[in-house]
């Protein structure tokens, strides 16, 4: 039976099946992002936010971010979300968009939404991609290695 499971684990060990795994991890966090900042965004365009997304930030819980909040808070916000997802999903200095998911998680955990149940549904499990996107790299399915980045 143990060599059984050895065996098993040594077929499916290796750097194409990791790299599909960091695709898929890279695709959902990137995903993630990619969606939020769209979902602000006005119809066809990339560089207009709709004017509800600037309320929104003006309003609690997002004002509660010091300095990031109001217009400004929108803006920059959206448009750093857009460039973490897109740099995620292709795999373009994947341990730097990972390392701003850890970043904007531990900005929204502590002062928009300060709660255990978000902290263990949704901060947990992009962290947990995150930290694997930057001790692993983006995989060989990435820009990263197409390039022949090392810090990617």
């Amino acid at each position: 039976m143990t060599n059984a499971i050895t065996n098993l684990f040594g077929k499916i060990s290796g750097p194409v099946p990791e790299s599909i795994a960091l695709l898929l991890a890279r695709l959902g966090l990137g995903g993630v992002f990619y969606r939020s900042a769209t979902s602000r965004m006005e119809e066809g365009s990339w560089t207009q936010l709709t004017e509800n997304a600037v309320y929104q930030f003006s309003e609690e819980p997002f004002n509660q971010v010091p300095v990031i909040n109001g217009e400004f808070g929108a803006y920059f916000t959206s448009f750093t979300e857009l460039a973490i997802g897109i740099l995620l999903m292709i795999g373009l200095a994947t341990r730097f968009g990972a390392l701003a998911v850890i970043g904007m998680s531990a900005v929204i955990q502590i002062f928009v939404f300060p709660s255990f149940a978000h902290l263990w549904t949704t901060v947990t499990v992009w962290v947990a991609l995150a930290l694997i996107l930057m001790i692993r790299g983006g995989g060989i399915f990435s820009v990263d290695k197409l390039i022949g980045n090392r810090l990617g």
